[in-house]
């Protein structure tokens, strides 16, 4: 069986019983970084004679095989460094080959860093997107395609890059759309910080440390976002307006930048 379970996201006594035991029993440790589980069952009084894998986003293909082999016979536990296996984290290698081959799948819930800040976030829980890391490069691009999303995003951003983040996603969702920034969750220095973008933006221009987790509200009904817009600039074009008119007639309508529209719809129409 092939068991993938939570690790604390910075409290050891989030910890559940069922991972201490799992970690004593189990009969291969599959690890994201083999220091940290090693730390890890330090920490929590936990010993093991059970051999030890790495599988992070570098060797989780290679180790595949090997990992899938034993699962068929005995229970294989997969963590990664903190939070829950195959989120934004190694697992899904290993969970997606284990279901084509037909092998028990199960798994030891506990914290998770996106759903532990919308928790705390005060926007809309009911409908939610977990969109991970930010891409380091074409964020506004990036953050255009989401322009109109009605749920509330989860994102996740390195220290060093979340003002950037902050005053992109202001200038495309508004600088009066609602979000919150938990950084270092459940650790001893946790903030949470709520407001709009541009208030955030504002908050975090300095030096930030921490692990960190952005979520930004839903787009308000009627919102156009850039897949729409491109219909209307492509429907202007067609009618005999130039590219560059027709871009910024849609500019004007939507709030998207008239570069972007232009850029976007030249390739599509490649």
């Amino acid at each position: 069986m092939l068991i993938l379970a939570a690790t604390p996201i910075g409290n050891l006594g989030d910890a559940t019983p069922r991972l201490r035991d799992a970690l004593a029993k189990a009969d291969l440790l599959v690890a994201e970084d083999t220091r940290v589980l090693r730390k890890l069952m330090g920490a929590l009084g936990v010993t093991s004679d059970a051999p030890v894998r790495s599988a992070n986003e570098h060797t989780e293909g290679a180790v595949a095989e090997e990992i899938w082999t034993l699962a068929t016979t005995g229970d294989v536990l997969v963590v990664s460094d903190a939070g829950m296996p195959a989120i934004s984290d190694p697992g899904f290698v290993l969970a997606r080959g284990a279901r084509e081959r037909g092998i028990p799948i199960s798994v030891i819930p506990g914290p998770s860093a996106g759903l532990s800040a919308l928790a705390v976030s005060g926007l809309p829980t009911d409908r939610f997107i977990h969109e991970g890391f930010v891409p380091k490069k074409g964020r506004v691009g990036y953050f255009e395609t989401l322009r109109s999303e009605p749920r509330t995003l989860i994102f996740f951003e390195s220290p060093h890059r979340l003002h950037d983040m902050l005053e992109d996603a202001a200038s495309v969702f508004g600088s009066d759309r609602e979000a919150c920034v938990a950084r270092e969750i459940t650790k001893m220095f946790e903030e949470i910080a709520r407001g709009t973008l541009a208030e955030l933006a504002e908050h975090f221009s300095g030096t930030v440390k921490g692990e960190i987790v952005v979520v930004v509200g839903g787009a308000p009904a009627g919102a156009t976002g850039l897949p729409e817009a491109l219909v209307s600039v492509k429907a202007l074009v067609d009618s005999g307006m130039r590219r560059a008119e027709a871009c910024q007639v849609v500019a004007k309508e939507t709030g998207i930048p008239k570069s972007t529209l232009y850029k976007e719809s030249v390739g599509d129409s490649a």
